[in-house]
């Protein structure tokens, strides 16, 4: 259990200390320099960390399933508890939550929480989308499958379905993204409030990742590579939003302004891009 808890904060840690400064940066007043770029220096440093976690973590991935496993943790009600709420926090939770941030703020003249949700459930939808081929093309077994974890096929994934669809952890993939949003968005919206969001959101994730590793669905590097998946899906969004205020998709699906009805009440108007 103590191998767990350690891996556990390690990609923690390491994605809650993610560049998100470089997400929001403004530049002076009086300059109109072009956007920052997608990718910077910042994020190879943050690749290579989740590369180091992978690899500390590769040797440990039979070790720590075993403690998981082990009768005396799987019969622990709190345990068992806590693995159930934060398995449905990841999948469908991350999409419900971030999309009812987006209606509510869309109908309820809040501009801030239409874009917070708008964007974590962009990010979410990305991971996911990238995850769906990778997990069917790298054909790695399920713990539960009896397999071990070095167990992969080319393209097994694909024919044979869920057993063979183990990296990377889809439910770890989508609650690393939309913490990664989450902060990033708190940073820009509030960086005061970027210093608990942060914390709070990876905690959250990898406690998504310790659901799937106790219900035996997957391997540590499983959810390694998952948070990795979903941090860069967070903060690619965000970036890319917060640099290109008046790109498309944020034209089509931001309120551009809260209007009255003429039934009484509030109505969001858009403003549609030009054909």
């Amino acid at each position: 259990m103590r191998r767990f808890l350690a891996s556990l904060a390690l990609f923690s840690l390491l994605a809650s200390t993610s560049p998100l400064d470089a997400q929001t940066s403004t530049p002076p007043p009086d300059s109109t320099p072009a956007p920052p770029p997608l990718f910077t220096r910042g994020d190879a440093y943050l690749a290579a960390g989740f590369l180091a976690a992978a690899a500390l973590l590769a040797p440990l991935d039979r070790p720590i399933a075993r403690e998981l496993q082990d009768p005396s943790v799987q019969t622990n009600d709190f345990l068992g508890g806590t693995a159930d709420v934060f398995r449905l926090l990841g999948l469908p939770g991350t999409v419900l939550i971030g999309g009812t941030l987006y209606l509510v703020g869309c109908f309820g003249d809040l501009p801030t929480s239409a874009d917070i949700g708008l964007h974590t459930t962009e990010a979410t939808l990305l991971a996911l989308a990238l995850t769906a081929p990778l997990k069917g093309l790298i054909g790695r077994a399920r713990p539960d499958t009896g397999h071990g974890p070095g167990d992969f096929e080319l393209g097994r994934g694909f024919q044979q379905g869920d057993d063979f669809q183990a990296l990377p952890s889809g439910h770890t993939t989508a609650a690393f993204a939309a913490a990664a949003a989450l902060a990033a968005e708190a940073a820009h919206h509030s960086p005061g409030a970027s210093r608990y969001v942060a914390p709070l959101g990876f905690t959250a994730a990898a406690l998504v990742g310790f659901s799937r590793m106790y219900e035996n669905r997957h391997w540590a590097t499983d959810v390694t590579f998952g948070a990795a998946v979903g941090t860069f899906s967070g903060l690619k969004v965000a970036r890319y939003h917060h640099s290109h205020p008046d790109n498309p998709i944020d034209r089509w699906l931001l309120p551009a302004a809260i209007l009255p009805d003429p039934r009484g009440g509030l109505a969001a108007a858009w403003a549609l891009p030009a054909p």
